[in-house]
């Protein structure tokens, strides 16, 4: 079972790194990893008060595999953005891999995203709803070695956040 301190954190090479798809074959190791993944963010939860989402990579799982917990959990396999909007939005993003600083980013508003779920049935998502929608890119953008640092507005799009206090 992987736990807070199993996060790779700002500066680890490995979150830059594009993962691999998850192979059909691979399925049977999905549920340890989607535990690995929830457990981790409950944890992030408890300590920081934050976290809908978490990518494989961010545990050192190097496979393309997504999971969310906003209302339910959601096992997102082999994701890929089929469209995004036009229209963008604003906002102040956060990563569990450095839980205290904020990054002003721009997001496409909307998407429609393919995958398979935890039984390897094909999935599409036309995502509408703003939250949701830069959720997923931020998730994504993990699986190719992306953070919301390298997506930053401009160089004075950083703001540290205080842990909440117990």
């Amino acid at each position: 079972m992987k736990h807070l301190a199993d996060l790779l954190l700002l500066g680890d090479p490995r979150l830059y790194e594009t993962c691999e798809p998850v192979l059909e074959s691979e399925l049977p190791l999905v549920p340890d990893w989607v535990s690995d993944l929830h457990n981790v963010m409950e944890e992030i939860r408890a300590k920081y008060r934050f976290g809908r989402g978490i990518a494989a990579p961010q545990l050192g799982i190097m496979k393309r595999l997504i999971y969310l917990n906003i209302d339910r959990p959601t096992v997102i396999i082999n994701p890929e953005l089929t469209s995004v909007s036009d229209e963008m939005g604003d906002l102040w993003d956060d990563c569990m891999s450095f839980p205290n600083l904020l990054v002003h980013v721009r997001r496409h508003r909307n998407l429609t995203l393919s995958f398979r779920n935890e039984y390897w049935q094909p999935q599409t998502w036309n995502v509408t709803d703003w939250g949701l929608s830069e959720l997923i890119q931020h998730e994504y953008d993990h699986l190719n070695g992306v953070l919301c640092t390298m997506r930053a507005v401009d160089k004075l799009a950083f703001r540290w956040r205080p842990t909440p206090i117990s």
